[in-house]
């Protein structure tokens, strides 16, 4: 049977936030799905890593597991902290930096 998730245990109850480690001056990430339609990927940033700004084709929707980040949209700055979450449109220029260690949750949704 073809699996659609990857990188992750199945029939187990797991914490998100433990899927994905810190590591000194990087930004790691773990692929959990790609498709044409939709992308799920884990995020840890170490503090002042940042992912400069980028436009994608698809809405990008980011859940944060841990710390606090500095999310750019448009000209619009967001602080979001642990348990929040924010939408960065398609098309719209985007950013993230690290102020502070953080964990996220990235899915992206294509046009199906």
């Amino acid at each position: 049977m073809k699996k659609f998730i990857k990188n992750i245990e199945f029939s187990k109850v797991l914490n998100m936030e433990d899927l994905v480690a810190y590591q000194e001056g990087q930004v790691v990430s773990r692929t959990l799905s790609q498709g044409k339609n939709v992308s799920l990927t884990l995020f840890a940033f170490d503090k002042g890593e940042e992912i400069s700004s980028h436009s994608s084709s698809g809405d990008a929707l980011v859940y944060l597991l841990d710390g606090e980040a500095e999310i750019t949209i448009g000209e619009e700055v967001y602080n979001v902290k642990k348990g929040e979450t924010i939408v960065m449109p398609a098309g719209t220029p985007h950013a993230l930096l690290a102020r502070e260690q953080f964990k996220m949750l990235l899915i992206v949704v294509f046009n199906p």
